[in-house]
This record gives structure tokens, C-alpha cells and sequence, in this order.
């Protein structure tokens, strides 16, 4: 059989690394179902395939000139898309939605159906959501007042409250420190407060957020600050500490995409709250939005401006792309002054849209203080300004540190075991890097015959201790990725006596969960250490200890569950990770390893989700023009979504 001349480019193009075999074998697909297809929608089909990958969830055909020219396509194939999309008609395999194509074009922009149809459910959803009357609970002033004593106008948590009160979809945005949690506390204790004073049940609250750390991390602030709350024993009773992870409230099924919960069986629930949002893609998005009762308010919480979901869409930056700027009407502003006595009328707007009306962004961190040099740097990023990003790391500080050329190995040693200490004008306690939970889990163990108790204690105690200071890479591959540096840091820690590398399983070995495990009760993206722990026969085994989300007696509000490393699935050693990764965690230092060329992933949204994991010190490693690529670089998703809650 004569080769198809119609995939002669998409072979050129996996060739140079343009498209992946899976994106070619789509496109074969696709020609095999019509022998009539032009090649160059063959090549466009294809390319969609590649920007689902990347995170877009169309190929918007108005953009492809500026896409093609950006990616210094060949000239022969963009005459060939140029001539395809100036012709009337298209291939039978993409339709307008009404049919079962397995591409949409809807308007300029080209689909998988799957998305066209996430998409279009997603915007459904909420704007139905957002057609809810408005209906202002009784004594929600008098509440309001009594949760938020501050006489300061305006108060964006006390705002964020009042909006969520009245609503039953609500975005509450904001950077690190802004007070996202500190806020959905109160507004649970209130929306419980308020239900109790009209004589009703309580509310059925959930709480989740994507991963197994960012539920533990939520878990662990709430139960810290629900004895600080102002309200009556009976409304902090009826506000769960425990959080989920999405897929466990969903009820994820091994081995397929759809959940236990769904529009058929609607999750049992008044209030659901989601932290992280930005980590959750739109085919999430829609899972959870079709198992939400009717009647439910959905609460998103999540920084807009960190890293987009692995997977595809953008969900939260569409939901927040106005929110900087507020664009409240007169109505809401006129509502606002009178339940909650804040003035929002330099935040309205003209064009103010529904979506608008419910989402608020806290604008005031209480992490990063005015002096705070790590504040002022994702400031800086966040804006594009390089002056100020090369003027704060060239003024000595307490927090901030720039190894401006590619770390050797004495540069890694010195992050890895002293924590890049030696970098800050104010040494203050120090980090040691690894070293702190390595000589921790050396020097604290428990003595023999101690008892479970203790042992559970003291795998707290390291990791708490692993978590104070992480590295993180931008890429996972190559000396700069985690794979390398991961190597690089085992032989570091290896040469300082600290650990015993010379086999896969180790003691102080840390590892990251990357895939689900139901039996297990592991998600991706926990993180444990392996520790030697007693059996039942008393004899030390090897186990690895993880932070459990759930009831507890444990320092933090959460559990210690051991595994045998033979029960463990798909995993990854952790010394490096990558910033993807760290997304839903903090810790006391980070060292983000920068690649020593530049590469598609360097963005301004990963330097800055890097730069805010940290709460006391940060390191920048990487050499300054890829540094002055990446702050310039914005990652911009193609979505209809927005378009489609604006519609009327």
C-alpha cells in the first residue's frame, strides 16, 4: 500500500520534536476515517492534539498565524493551513457540535469534543449558578460585624463573607499570607451561625482541595484556627476540620474517568469549599460542578496568579482574569456599604458582569511583611519588572539569596546542607537544608520499646523537619531537572554520612506519591520518608511514613500511616521536586534550580508559584538571562471559557 502524502509533514514534524507520536497517531486516525481530509487539516488536528497537552483547551484558528510565526513553523505548511481555513467547508470529522465529530469548531476555535463539551458544561453550571436570586440572610450584619471588629474599609475578607453569603457559586482569590483560609473559616462559621439563628439544621460542609498535601495543609490551619473563632459552640461543632481530596469526595473508580458522585447521585451537601483551585483542570471542574446539588453554594479558593493545572484549562485564571481590578456595580457596591459598611466604589466598573459580582481578591499578606524581600521579589515578577528583580537581589537581605551562575557542586552542597545560610546578610536559626531532619531522625529516635505512640511522634517530628526546606526544578529531566539533581543531592547527602544510598530503599529516603493509590489511601503528590519502625514482632523494618489527612491525636491535626515500601506504587525520590509538585505547599526555605538554557516551561507564573512556596528564605539559582526569560514570559491558555459566562 503507497504511504499517504498527507502525513509526510506530520513526520517531519515529530521528527523535530514538534508534535508527539500520540498527536501523528491521532492524525492517522483521522485520515484513515477520510480519504478526502487535506493534509493540512490533518496537521491542524494534530496540533490541537499537542496543545491539549500543553495545557490549552482549543486551537483558537484566529491565532494560528501569530502561533505559527512564534513557533517558526516551516513556510510550506503554514501556506497549506492558511489555504484549508480561506476555504469554505472542513473534513467530515469536525462538525458544529450537533453531531458526534470528534473535533468541534465553534466559532475560531477547534476542540476535542471532550473539552467542547467540559467547557460548555462548566459555563452552564455557574452561570446558573450566578442567576440564583440574591437573597442577603437575615442578622447578617449583626454577624458580619461580629466576626470582623475592624472599622478599615475595605476589609476583603469581611467582603469576601458578605459576597459568599448571598451567592451560591464565590471566587475568593488572593497571594500567599492574603488570609484565603483565616477567611473561609469565618465565612463557614458564619454561613453556620446564621443557619442556627433561623432555627434550621446545620449546614452539610465539605471541604477538599486536589491533592493529598494540600488537603493535610488545609486540615492542619483549620483545626488550628477553629478554637480562635468568634461563634457559639453550637456553629464551630458544625464546621468539619476533616478535608478530602477531590477525588476521594468524588469516589474515584480505578481505572476509568468518572466518579461515584455525579448528577445522578449528587453529592450529599449544603457547602463546598475547595482549596488550591488553581491546581484543578476543567475536567475536574466539571466532575465536580455536575455532582454538586442544585440548591449548593461552591466556594473556590486559590492564588491566580501560581501555575495553571497539569492538565488542561485554566479554570481559575478565567474565573479571576477581571479580578485585580474588581468591576463590582452600583448594586452590589450600594449592598456592600449597607450589611457590611465597606466602600467598593473605586472597584466598579461599567462593564460590570455577574461572574464579576462573586469573585474577591484579598489584596493585603500577612506573610510577607513590607520588608519582606521574598514579598517585594513575587511582586516584582508578577509585574514584569526586571529592574526591580535585579535591584532587590542585588541588595543585601535577610530572606532572598541569587546564585546567579549554575550551581557546581560545592554551590549544591552548600544549599543542601546548610540551607544556602551563608547567602543571607541575617543568619538567624538555622535550616542546615537536609541535614536538619536527617540528624533529627538520627538523634530522636525512640528508644527500643517505646510503643507505637512514640514512634508515630517521632515520624511526625522528621516530617515536619523534611518539609522546612525543599529544592525545586523547573524541568523534570537533565542535570536541572529533578532526576539529576536528585542524584546530585543523594550523593552530596551520601558523602556527608548522612545517608546510606548504596540501595534503592534507604533510611531517610524521601519520595513523592505520583499517581493515585485507593487501596493505600494515597493520592498523588504525597510525600513520605522512609523510617525504620518496629513490627509486631518488635523487629526494626523498614516503612515509609506519610502525613495522613484525618481525625488525629497528632501534633498537627493529622495521622501517620506506615507502608511497606513493597506495597507502594508509582513513586519518586524527593529532594528535588518540581514546582508543578509543590503547588498546595510552604515551606521555611526553597532553592528553585533554574535550567542553564532556556526552555518553553520557564514562565512567570512558575518563577512566581516557586518564589511564594517559601516562607523565610528563598535561593534563585540560574543564570540571569534565563531568568529574564522567564519573568517576561506569561502563559497565556487558550479558553473559551470566559466568553462563554459573559454570554448573556
Amino acid at each position: 500500500m503507497p504511504p499517504d502524502h498527507r502525513l509526510l509533514a506530520l513526520f517531519a514534524a515529530e521528527e523535530q520534536q514538534r508534535l508527539r507520536p500520540l498527536d501523528v497517531a491521532f492524525a492517522r486516525f483521522l485520515a484513515e476515517q477520510d480519504a478526502a481530509a487535506d493534509g493540512a487539516w490533518l496537521l491542524l488536528a494534530a496540533l490541537l492534539s499537542r496543545r491539549v497537552a500543553d495545557g490549552h483547551l482549543c486551537l483558537d484558528l484566529a491565532l494560528w498565524e501569530a502561533l505559527a510565526e512564534e513557533q517558526a513553523w516551516p513556510a510550506p505548511w503554514r501556506e497549506a493551513i492558511a489555504r484549508v481555513l480561506a476555504e469554505a467547508g472542513a473534513p467530515a470529522w469536525i462538525g458544529a457540535g450537533d453531531d458526534a465529530t470528534p473535533l468541534v469548531l465553534d466559532g475560531t476555535r477547534l476542540y476535542l469534543r471532550r473539552y467542547w463539551n467540559h467547557e460548555r458544561q462548566v459555563a452552564e453550571a455557574i452561570r446558573a449558578r450566578l442567576a440564583q436570586p440574591h437573597a442577603a440572610p437575615a442578622h447578617l450584619r449583626a454577624e458580619l460585624a461580629r466576626l470582623f471588629s475592624n472599622d478599615a474599609t475595605p476589609d476583603w475578607p469581611r467582603i469576601a463573607c458578605a459576597l459568599a453569603a448571598r451567592g451560591a457559586f464565590t471566587v475568593i482569590t488572593g497571594g500567599p499570607g492574603t488570609g484565603k483560609t483565616t477567611t473561609v473559616v469565618r465565612l463557614l462559621g458564619l454561613l453556620q451561625t446564621l443557619r442556627l439563628r433561623a432555627g434550621e439544621r446545620p449546614l452539610r460542609i465539605r471541604l477538599a482541595a486536589p491533592t493529598g498535601k494540600a488537603a493535610a495543609r488545609l486540615q492542619a490551619s483549620i483545626q488550628g484556627q477553629l478554637a480562635q473563632l468568634d461563634v457559639d459552640d453550637a456553629a464551630r461543632a458544625a464546621i468539619p476540620a476533616q478535608v478530602d481530596t477531590l477525588h476521594r469526595l468524588l469516589g474515584a473508580r480505578p481505572d476509568t474517568r468518572r466518579f461515584r458522585h455525579d448528577a445522578t447521585r449528587p453529592l450529599p451537601l449544603d457547602v463546598l469549599v475547595i482549596d488550591e483551585a488553581s491546581m484543578v483542570d476543567l475536567e475536574m471542574m466539571s466532575a465536580v460542578l455536575a455532582a454538586l446539588p442544585p440548591g449548593a453554594r461552591l466556594v473556590l479558593l486559590g492564588d491566580k496568579d501560581q501555575l495553571s493545572s497539569v492538565e488542561a484549562g485554566a479554570v481559575l485564571g478565567d474565573l479571576c482574569r477581571r479580578a485585580e481590578a474588581g468591576h463590582y456595580d452600583g448594586d452590589t457596591a450600594a449592598w456592600l456599604r449597607e450589611v457590611s459598611g465597606d466602600d467598593v466604589e473605586p472597584w466598579t466598573a461599567a462593564d460590570a458582569q455577574a461572574l464579576d459580582q462573586q469573585v474577591v481578591m484579598l489584596r493585603h499578606s500577612h506573610r510577607f511583611g513590607a520588608d519582606s524581600g521574598i514579598g517585594w521579589l513575587a511582586q516584582a515578577v508578577n509585574a514584569g519588572d526586571l529592574p526591580g528583580l535585579r535591584k532587590l537581589f542585588a541588595t543585601p537581605s535577610a530572606d532572598i539569596a541569587w546564585i546567579a551562575h549554575a550551581a557546581d557542586q560545592a554551590d549544591l552542597a552548600d544549599l543542601v546542607l546548610r540551607g544556602g545560610g551563608g547567602r543571607f546578610t541575617a543568619e538567624g536559626e538555622a535550616l542546615q537544608g537536609y541535614r536538619h531532619y536527617l540528624e533529627l531522625l538520627r538523634h530522636e529516635r525512640p528508644a527500643p520499646g517505646s510503643g507505637d505512640a512514640a514512634h508515630e511522634a517521632w515520624a511526625h517530628r522528621v516530617l515536619d523537619a523534611f518539609g522546612r526546606f525543599q529544592v525545586l526544578c523547573a524541568l523534570r529531566r537533565g542535570d536541572y531537572g529533578t532526576e539529576g539533581l536528585n542524584r546530585q543531592i543523594e550523593d552530596t547527602l551520601g558523602r556527608a554520612r548522612l545517608i546510606d544510598a548504596s540501595h534503592l530503599w534507604y533510611e531517610g529516603r524521601p519520595v513523592l506519591v505520583t499517581r493515585n493509590d485507593y487501596n493505600l489511601g494515597l493520592m498523588n503528590g504525597d510525600v513520605g520518608v522512609a523510617l525504620l519502625v518496629p513490627g509486631e514482632d518488635g523487629v526494626p523494618r523498614l516503612r515509609v511514613a506519610f502525613v495522613a489527612a484525618g481525625p488525629s491525636a497528632g501534633p498537627d491535626g493529622t495521622r501517620i500511616r506506615f507502608v511497606l515500601p513493597s506495597r507502594l506504587g508509582e513513586l519518586e525520590t524527593v529532594y528535588a521536586m518540581t514546582v508543578h509538585k509543590s503547588q498546595g505547599s510552604e515551606f521555611d526555605a526553597t532553592a528553585l534550580v533554574l535550567p542553564a538554557q532556556d526552555s518553553g516551561i520557564l514562565t512567570r507564573e512558575l518563577l512566581y508559584t516557586g518564589i511564594t512556596r517559601a516562607r523565610r528564605r528563598f535561593i534563585l539559582v540560574g543564570g540571569e538571562h534565563v531568568v529574564d526569560i522567564a519573568t517576561q514570559r506569561l502563559t497565556l491558555r487558550h479558553s473559551g471559557l470566559r466568553e462563554r459566562l459573559l454570554q448573556p
